[in-house]
Order: structure tokens, then sequence, then C-alpha cells
């Protein structure tokens, strides 16, 4: 039962993540190609996420109240026609006509997003509305479309852009795609009223219909592989639609005419089989070394899992990459209030410690801004980063990672970093900071990153208290997080 929950059940929920970091059921990676780009990807530890659609004119969000479901997240409250599903899901497909960004500048995105140390992005191409943020010959849903009037400014291809701008600052570049389609006519038949978030008629009773749908998911994922420069992670969403073995489907069906189903499984069980296999093989033809993350799907096609809106309590066994949401939503919320400067970078040291990567969301406005807030947090974590990033990228797991506030990380030339977390409103350094698990080597050198100053220090039980110099306890060389070197230990 287990095992059939891990790899049936995708919500946006927690749950699926906590499901995840106690599944040991990776499936490591065969590809050298891949397996290396994978260990580069361990090592460059911070990244950027963007939710951005037509329903940002909105602030809702992003695609789900069109899904028949109940969750008191993404209920219908915009339009003239809410609690009217056919007219609502009309007039919002219909926020194509209204989308012109006009101050989308992406080169500015970027700039921050290197200020800020981060060193790649993941840009949502396509949500489960199917509304695509770049030049599909797939579809008319999309920004490039005529009816949408930001099709006629120079720069309508959006996805492009932004990733064109983010390669000339040196980050990599990742493709968001969503597996479900809500818009298409192959997944959800305007025939039928959708049921749920699945595909709205049974694909095995309607093969050449799904095959359609299958033909168009893999004619766009290659459009993002040959048409928008050199990619390197493929993103995928909507683990629902995935393969599912028939005795799984039955297992399913047998415990909801029980009355046993669990309480958050309120969508049905389908076997959605997109030949994944193929589709990863043809991406990969095109873009060699792809990472792929097929999200919550078990099996070789995820390269790393993704814990989503929280950090797990431990290190975990395999590849990950927490996602989070920075301030509001995922997508556009209107005076959305940001994390702090200290939580932001406190939750990327205790993820790098643990041996994460953060993903971090900041969704732009209608108009294509970040707005002010999210610059503000961009720039904290620039400053902090300009002093203590040597600790942060390249960085192995140093067991046990964290005792009480203090993180740490080491490098493969021998370097230890231990990361002093601070308290609310603490702005000054205490006298001296032990750690209780570690002792520097003979003749090692003990610094505190943003110093050249030498500090002495002295044993400990097991580990060692190293002592703060008078003039760095009042002006410490950065904010929230104060990192001490030492350069090798025994």
């Amino acid at each position: 039962m287990r095992k059939f929950l891990l790899l049936l059940v995708f919500t946006t929920f927690s749950m699926i993540t906590i499901a995840q970091e106690h599944d040991n059921r990776y499936v490591p990676e065969t590809d050298p190609l891949v397996l290396e780009k994978l260990n580069q990807w361990q090592d460059i530890k911070f990244g950027l996420l963007m939710h951005w659609g037509a329903y940002s004119q909105w602030g809702i969000v992003e695609s789900w109240s069109l899904c028949p479901e109940e969750y008191g997240w993404c209920e219908r409250k915009m339009g003239s026609n809410p609690d009217n599903y056919f007219l609502y899901k009309q007039e919002y497909e219909n926020l194509k006509l209204t989308f012109y960004p006009s101050k989308f500048t992406p080169e500015k995105w970027a700039k921050a997003a290197k200020n800020a140390g981060m060193k790649y992005v993941v840009f949502t191409t396509k949500h489960h509305d199917g509304f695509s943020m770049f030049d599909s010959k797939y579809t008319d849903y999309k920004v490039t479309d005529p009816k949408c009037p930001f099709s006629s400014h120079p720069r309508s291809n959006i996805a492009k852009e932004i990733f064109d701008a983010f390669r000339a600052e040196g980050l990599w570049t990742g493709a968001y795609f969503s597996k479900p389609d809500w818009h298409s006519p192959y997944y959800w038949d305007p025939k039928y009223p959708p049921r749920d978030r699945n595909v709205n008629y049974e694909p095995e009773a309607n093969p050449e219909k799904w095959n359609k749908f299958i033909e168009f998911t893999h004619n766009q994922i290659l459009e993002l592989m040959t048409d928008y420069g050199k990619m390197d992670i493929l993103w995928l969403d909507g683990g629902w639609v995935a393969k599912t073995p028939k005795s799984q489907i039955n297992h399913w069906y047998e415990n909801t005419l029980a009355g046993k189903e669990n309480g958050y499984l309120k969508h049905r069980i389908i076997n959605q089989d997109i030949r994944m296999d193929e589709l990863v093989q043809k991406a990969r033809k095109k873009q060699p070394g792809l990472i792929v993350v097929d999200r919550a799907v078990y099996g070789k096609n995820q390269n790393y899992l993704t814990p989503e809106n929280r950090v797990p309590e431990k290190e975990l066994p395999y590849p990950w990459e927490s996602c989070i949401i920075s301030g509001g939503g995922w997508s556009h919320t209107k005076n959305a209030k940001y994390m702090s400067g200290r939580q932001g970078i406190q939750m990327l040291v205790d993820i790098v410690a643990k041996g994460g990567n953060l993903l971090l969301n900041i969704a732009p406005t209608p108009e294509g801004e970040f707005q002010q807030g999210a610059y503000d947090l961009l720039e904290e974590f620039g400053a902090w980063m300009d002093v203590n990033s040597e600790g942060i990228y390249n960085s192995k797991v140093l067991p046990p990672y964290k005792e009480d506030n203090i993180c740490m990380t080491q490098q493969d030339n021998g370097n230890a970093y231990f990361f002093y977390l601070c308290k609310e409103g603490e702005n000054k350094m205490p006298e001296a900071i032990t750690i209780q698990s570690h002792q520097p080597a003979e003749g090692a050198k003990v610094t505190l990153l943003g110093s050249k100053k030498s500090l002495k220090w002295e044993p400990a039980g097991a580990g060692f208290s190293v002592f703060i110099p008078k003039s760095l306890q009042q002006q410490p060389p950065c904010n929230y997080v104060w990192t001490v070197k030492v350069s090798g230990l025994r």
C-alpha cells in the first residue's frame, strides 16, 4: 500500500513530500552524461522557479480553479461567473485576450538572480491550464497567438526571451512543463465534463484520442528541446499522468468501494501512460545529458526528488531539491508578503547542509515585473552569498550536518564550514562559538568568512570552542548566519 500511495498520489500538499522523504525507492540514473550533469547540479545549490501565465492577471492560484476538486485554496472567486463552471472556464481562458506584460524585461530578473547567487532557473513554459508561454505550433492557446495582444510585441515568445536572458548571465535553464493539459480536447474532451484533475475519458477505451494527446505532449516538449537553446533540466509536473499497472488501479477501486480510501485521495486513479521512457530518449537526443524530473513518479525518469514547500527534517539518500514559495503563492499574489532575509538565508543553509538544493519561487506580476519585496529578498541573499558562498557551492554533507543552531558542510579539499544561525534580532556575535561534533586538525587554520583574522580556539570535549574578537563581535561581516571556516578536521 505504501508503494501504491507514493506512486499514484500527487497533490500540491506537503503530504507527497513527506512520503518522498522517507522513501528509499529512488532509481539511480545510468546514463554517464546525465550522471555528470546531475553531479554538477548538486554543486550549484540555488535556483529560481517562476510561475507565470495569463492567470497572473487575476492574482489567483495558477490553473487549479479550473479543476473540479474541492480544495479551499483554489476555489473560484474571480470573474463575473464564479458559480457557473463552464462560463468561469470560458472567462478564465479569455484571459489570453488581455495578457500584455508591457514591462517584461527578463534581463533585469536574470541579473537580480545572478547577484543573489542563483545558478539556475526553472520557468513554467506551460501549467495545467494548457496556456503555452512559448510559440508552440501545436496549439493556439498560447502567448504568441494573434488573439493575445502580447503577440505583437517583439519579445512575445516569452520562454525564449527568459531562457536567453538567464543563459547570458551564466545560469542553467530548466523548462517546467505540465503533463496534464486541461485545455487540450485530447485530455479534457469538451463532449464530457471534467470530473477531477485527470483525463475525462477512459484512455484505454479511446486509444486513438489518447494517442493524439501523447503525440501532442511529445511534440510540445520536443519543441522546447529543439528551438530554445541549450536546456539543462526538463521539470515535469502533474505526477498523476503516468503509467499505472492495472493491479494498482484495481487496488484503489477496491479500497474506494470498501470505504477505505485515504482522506486526501479525492481523485480517481487512471492509467495515463504517455510513453515517458520514449519521450525522455527523444529529448536527450536533442539535449544530451538532460536532467529529467518526472515529479512524484517512481522510476528512472525522476533524476532528483522535489519536496514541495517544505524542508526535509534530515539528509535524504538521493539528489533532491526543495521548491519553496518566497512570498504570496506560487503565482502572482497582490501585495504579497515575502519571507525575511533571515528566513531565506537560514533556509538555504539548512537545505545545503542536508545535501539538497533550494529552488526559490518568485512570481512575476501581470505587467512583467518582480514585486519590490522579491528584489529586496534577492539583494539580501546576494549580500550574504558575497561573503559565505565558498561554504555553499560544491559542498558536501558533513555529519551530523546540524547541531543546535549550527549547520555544517565540507569541501573535497578538506575545508569545513560551521554556520552559526542567528536568533531573531541577534545582531552581535557571541564571545565564543562551540562546535560539539568536530575538532580542527593539528595546524589547521580557523577563520571567519568575511574576515582575514585567524581565530583562537581550544578543545571542548570531542569538539572545540572558537573565540570571536570584540571587533568582529560588534561588526559581523554579514547578517543572519556567521560562518566559521576550518582548514582541516581531525
